[in-house]
């Protein structure tokens, strides 16, 4: 392969970029062509039209000979205006940190006396004064901009790096160096080393000015509080909170809960040092209305920031009605006593469906009977947890269509499943149907009737269990672990061989066991929207021995109102919404799910679906929800949404079709930007300074910049290339000749 040779210029801006083989090819095929024209001129007789028409042939082939060596017009032309160094500023909440060293005293170079520890804001505070750049007037343009500002489209909550230095070229032309004084933390947008890239390949160098320091400061603060956002009175409400403790020791607090009515209650937490404790309290509201919920730590000795130690939510709390079907084959035991803990629960309107084996008829003798499954999607869709006893798919129980619905009312409506099997062995049949996808258990086929035991067996709770609201029978965890060890036993428990990945045990069996481990007899696992539950025993009905309700139907109530929780966060006569997460982040993705009705009950398949978002600030945002795929058939419109600022905002779900209109609001926790105290991260500076060759100045030197910018080079002249062996004129012009030469030869009569 041949390298082309140094460019050979011939005359001011013309160079040729030429090869030794394009060269030896161009010169030996004019000798050629010359030779064929000295020959036809003498066969002619020299006649001076035949003489012409050989030269036109010759000045074709040296144009097309020159054009092979690819001649370009070349120019240098330097910048008309003076270059442009760009000062970003970053003005994230995080720089009110203090934690950094005052800059140098002007003009000296040295740090203030007693290096001073400010904030890190006020560290490269006179980098924002435009006296500080005066030096460098005569050469360069200095345009300073914090990093808010220098972000393209509407202001955003979070820090990001990679926009300002990606979009820095066009906002400045001209640009030759960048001062980026932060941090170096960032929360939003793709790596700011990818931007660095970038700027190395413009040739635009970064100097960092990184300030802060890479401990954080020893604080406590409520880093989440993970309230529900609905609440059923006379029940137990669970109030989960995290704290943050950047404190160099392990201490025992105590977090304060608050409601708006007046009700406080505390508790005692160890806190991990340099880490984070979740734990929560319960609170049992006594009316209906809409409360606020806070959460708040004292302050600890050695913190230095006691202002983020409280976070505050609202909650709605209601009276609700929830619509429960129980679908048995025999009354077994657990079916009779699940059926009168149910239907003495003022908050629960109950159905129940027996199928009587062996007998003509189905159904009940209760008043809460009733003749047959729910055969339509509207009729369904009316319940919002179903409980599944020991039936399965065959005559005279579920239908293939039956199973499909069932999925379909938890994947894509948010309602609540809880399998109960039995010693028939029936849910075996369920594992090849719809319903196979939401077991979150494999089952033993090989003992479809179970396992019975002359020794009870007994629920032992897991890591999970000991924290769940499922399991909570007691007021405390050590009071509820001592009541799960004292209930009365069962004696026969269900053909599960394993869990299921994505599922959650909340208990097992105290001894048996089987290559997988424990015998899992309390499973959960969500699906689609919606939340499965396995109970692998039918022996809860023994709980009642010495206590009668007391842990029974306390059981039961928290299984029916956690699995309908989602169905009931904001609900109307033909439209729900679910949300997710049901309090974000600022800056967190929130998935809307809405179901829709028309006006005979039937879901709607197609329609125009959106969610109007009303910030705190009056802010409107409008999101568009669809129905992708099979969702259209239930009813179902999904969206998307992204918050930009905290507190309360308003949900307006409306349908053009139905006219319908809901409203709802979701909570958005945390503060514009970054928190106070967090530690900084120099080597994100540092790294893009070294991607762009650039230089690290520490705030307490920041007159070395002036020094390395006054040093930079002139900015190169800008290099234009005009490519006359592809320009449009030379092809016009080789046509024209040839075109020429074509006529010349007809006028010779030698066409």
């Amino acid at each position: 392969m041949n390298v082309p040779s140094d460019p050979l210029t011939i005359a001011g801006g013309l160079r040729f970029f030429w090869t030794p083989w394009s060269l030896g090819l161009s010169l030996l095929l004019w000798a050629v062509v010359a030779a064929v024209c000295l020959a036809g001129c003498w066969r002619s007789g020299f006649r001076l039209g035949y003489g012409l028409l050989e030269l036109l042939r010759l000045l074709i082939a040296t144009l097309v000979l020159v054009l092979f060596n690819q001649p370009e017009w070349v120019t240098e032309q330097r910048p008309s205006e003076k270059p442009t160094i760009a000062i970003l500023i970053d003005d994230s909440q995080s720089m009110d940190t203090v934690d950094a060293v005052k800059a140098a005293t002007e003009g000296t170079g040295l740090p203030a006396a007693g290096n001073e520890v400010v904030s890190r804001k006020e560290s490269v505070a006179a980098l924002v004064d435009t006296a500080f750049w005066k030096p460098l007037e005569e050469r360069f343009t200095v345009r300073i901009e914090p990093l808010s500002a220098a972000r393209e489209g509407t202001a955003a909550a979070g820090t990001n790096l990679f926009e300002p230095l990606e979009t820095a070229s066009r906002r400045h032309p001209n640009l030759r160096a960048i001062v980026l004084a932060s941090d170096g933390d960032w929360n939003e947008g793709r790596p700011p080393m990818q931007a660095a890239t970038a700027l190395r390949l413009a040739g635009v160098q970064v100097l960092a000015v990184p300030t802060g320091s890479p401990t954080p400061l020893p604080d406590v603060r409520i880093a989440s509080l993970d309230c529900p956002v609905t609440g059923v009175v006379g029940k137990p409400f669970r109030v989960p909170f995290t704290i943050q403790s950047t404190l160099p020791r392990e201490q025992m607090v105590t977090a304060v809960v608050e409601t708006s009515d007046g009700q406080t209650f505390s508790k005692q937490v160890r806190l991990a040092s340099m880490g984070k404790t979740t734990d929560f309290i319960y609170w049992t509201p006594t009316s209906v209305g809409d409360y606020t919920v806070s959460v708040r730590v004292p302050p600890q000795p050695g913190e230095l920031l006691p202002d983020n130690n409280a976070r505050t939510t609202p909650v709605s709390i209601r009276q609700e009605k929830l619509r429960v079907l129980v679908v048995e084959s025999v009354p077994r035991w657990e079916y009779r006593y699940l059926r009168n803990a149910l239907s003495r629960d003022p908050g629960v309107e109950l159905s129940c469906l027996l199928f009587h084996p062996g007998l003509s008829k189905v159904g009940g003798g209760s008043k809460d009977s009733i003749k047959q499954f729910p055969g339509s999607l509207d009729e369904l869709s009316k319940y919002d947890v179903v409980f599944l006893g020991d039936v399965g798919l065959e005559d005279g129980q579920l239908t293939e269509e039956d199973c499909r619905l069932l999925k379909g009312l938890v994947e894509y409506q948010a309602g609540g499943l809880v399998f109960m099997p039995g010693w028939l062995g029936k849910e075996l049949s369920l594992v090849d149907s719809p319903l196979g996808d939401l077991l979150p258990v494999v089952l033993d086929a090989t003992r479809p009737e179970g396992t019975g035991t002359t020794v009870p067996g007994r629920f032992a709770l897991t890591d999970k269990g000991r924290t769940s609201l499922l399991t909570r029978l007691a007021d405390s965890a050590e009071e509820n672990t001592a009541v799960w060890e004292s209930l009365p036993g069962f004696q026969w428990y269900g053909p599960v061989l394993r869990t299921k990945a994505g599922s959650e045990v909340l208990a097992v069996h105290d001894d048996a066991a089987n290559d997988y481990g424990r015998i899992p007899l309390l499973v959960t696992r969500p699906f689609g929207a919606g939340k499965v539950l396995f109970m692998a025993t039918d022996g809860a009905w023994r709980w009642r021995k010495g206590v009668e309700d007391k842990y029974h139907y306390r059981f039961w109530g928290q299984v029916v109102r956690w699995m309908a929780y989602r169905r009931t966060m904001a609900k109307g006569e033909q439209m729900r919404l679910l949300f997710s997460p049901e309090q974000p982040e600022v800056g967190q993705g929130v998935a809307f799910d809405a179901t829709v009705s028309d006006a005979a009950g039937e879901p709607l398949q197609a329609g125009t679906v959106t969610v109007l978002v009303t910030a705190p600030s009056g802010t409107t945002e409008t999101v568009r929800l669809a129905a992708p795929g099979e969702q259209g058939s239930w009813g179902v419109f999904s969206g998307s949404w992204t918050p930009r600022e905290p507190g309360s905002h308003e949900l307006t779900l409306a349908c053009v079709e139905t006219g319908d209109r809901l409203e709802a609001s979701v909570f958005v926790q945390g503060a514009p930007g970054e928190a106070v105290g967090e530690a900084a991260r120099p080597d994100v500076l540092e790294e893009i300074a070294r991607l762009t060759q650039g230089s690290v100045v520490m705030p307490d030197a920041l007159p070395e910049l002036v020094s390395l910018l006054a040093k930079l080079p002139e900015s190169p002249p800008e290099i234009r290339r005009l490519r006359l062996w592809a320009h449009p004129a030379a092809l016009a012009t080789l046509v024209s000749l040839l075109g020429l030469f074509w006529v010349g030869r007809k006028w010779q009569g030698l066409i």
